[in-house]
């Protein structure tokens, strides 16, 4: 009988998946030397099947990693279903929706002692008051309401017990899945993505960085007419606690339901905030998720949860410009120099400009052609699909890219800021919001001209 046993210790861990990764190699080398006397049609069938064995390899790799999973799962998703051919891709998500969801069950009086830990004093002498019951749950801690000594409302998030420690021993695994994943994908690059992988995790472990990225967005957007950030409570915040405002609004499931000019509204929001920040600021939020922002009573948006955070590295933010401006203007000479140079291409003559200026376009239509849209589940589907699926037209081009991991983990946030306005059915030109910061176009929109005249009276800095 198979042992089906989470293994506890990492020798065994290791063991296991040091027997998956070398088993897969096997079968790739068999598969290709199979593949010399075999029709394009059966090399294709068999490849497939090796992809899927990969595939199932890699969800079996993760089911061992059972603290890290909820983590490598969520960073990994910057791959996207390019990972997982088409015939495994429920199974892969069904398995990783299984971990993510398998949140620990910790009784508050554990919790209690993560708090007076990192902060040094009894709950009851922090707080004027203290409900034990949480209010949010997620992989790696939850949320409490509490009320300070002065009377602000407050939101306490606090870090489960002892999962930063299990989170970081299963990292150590991490390279023996990337590896796997390269037999699907062979242009990624296993020892880039995973760095980048461990330095978003490890951040999204600290709430002392969470912190300092809420810090900085709150500075940058305060006072703005329609983007709110909580503000952080720094006296209360450590490295598994992070106290801050506590806000109420409207959320994300009730907002679906609501007039499509309002959800218009709060759509040109969402892309302002998420893309805007990108552009404007060289650094935001990854992780565009509908239950990380509220409509406040106001008529503004409240963002918060900023342990995915990326800062981009110098001239990044202004090479993605120059990219995107080639894409709206048909510039393949721009977008093959730049993407050679970064190493996007690593053969650059195995492509053809004309193909990928296509390629490019299909994955950003939506903001990059001057065109008022409505985004539907069906949109960000398809452009999902263009950008990293097997199903794409463009999947054998795909397979010989090589993005940077700078520049992956920004194509994840806008294909999820993507998914979250089709969830909206939000309707608008983004092209034209857009061109605001591609292009320094003056603004089309209201919220547009609130937004400038928000810029104008801004600090240097935050312009």
């Amino acid at each position: 009988m198979a042992d089906n046993r989470i293994p506890t210790g990492r020798v065994r861990r290791t063991a296991r998946l040091g027997g998956l990764a070398a088993g897969q190699a096997v079968r790739q080398a068999g598969t290709l030397a199979a593949n010399v006397a075999r029709t394009p049609e059966g090399r294709d069938a068999a490849l497939g099947r090796r992809h899927i064995e990969a595939a199932e390899q890699i969800v079996t790799a993760l089911g061992t990693m059972k603290g890290a999973a909820m983590k490598v799962g969520q960073v990994m998703s910057f791959l996207d279903t390019g990972l997982v051919p088409a015939a495994y891709r429920d199974e892969f998500q069904r398995k990783l929706g299984a971990l993510r969801d398998a949140a620990p069950a910790v009784t508050f009086r554990d919790m209690r002692k993560v708090i007076e830990d990192d902060l040094g004093e009894p709950v009851e002498q922090l707080f004027a008051e203290f409900d034990e019951k949480p209010i949010a749950a997620a992989s790696i801690g939850q949320v409490y309401r509490a009320r300070l000594e002065d009377g602000r409302a407050v939101a306490v998030k606090v870090q489960y017990p002892g999962v930063g420690a299990a989170v970081r021993a299963d990292l150590q695994n991490l390279g023996m899945i990337l590896r796997l994943a390269r037999r699907i994908a062979p242009g990624i690059d296993p020892k880039a993505v995973g760095a980048e992988i461990r330095d978003r995790i490890e951040e999204e472990l600290d709430y002392e960085l969470e912190a300092q990225n809420q810090r900085t967005l709150h500075r940058i957007f305060r006072g703005h007419p329609f983007i709110a950030i909580p503000a952080v409570v720094t006296s209360l915040s450590r490295q598994r606690v992070l106290v801050s405002e506590y806000v109420e609004g409207v959320g994300f499931e009730e907002l679906k339901g609501y007039p499509q000019a309002e959800r218009d509204r709060v759509g040109e929001i969402l892309f302002r905030f998420y893309l805007g920040c990108l552009y404007r600021h060289g650094q935001f939020s990854g992780d565009p998720h509908p239950g990380n922002s509220l409509l406040l009573g106001d008529g503004r948006v409240a963002f918060f949860d900023f342990g995915l955070f990326k800062r981009m590295p110098p001239g990044a933010v202004e090479l993605e410009i120059e990219v995107l401006r080639a894409v709206i203007e048909g510039d393949t000479e721009t977008i093959m120099q730049r993407g050679t140079e970064v190493g996007f291409f690593r053969r650059p003559e195995q492509f053809d400009p004309d193909r990928v200026l296509d390629h490019f376009r299909a994955a950003s239509w939506w903001y990059t052609v001057d065109a008022e849209v409505e985004l539907v589940p069906e949109t960000a589907t398809q452009v999902l699909i263009d950008m990293s699926d097997p199903r794409s037209e463009y999947f054998s081009q795909l397979r010989q890219e090589s993005a940077p991991p700078d520049h992956l983990f920004g194509r994840r946030m806008e294909v999820l800021t993507l998914a979250v306005l089709s969830q909206l059915r939000a309707r608008g030109n983004f092209h034209r919001i857009a061109r605001e910061w591609l292009y320094g176009d003056p603004p089309a929109t209201e919220l547009g001209e609130q937004e400038a005249e928000f810029y104008r009276g801004a600090t240097p800095a935050r312009r």
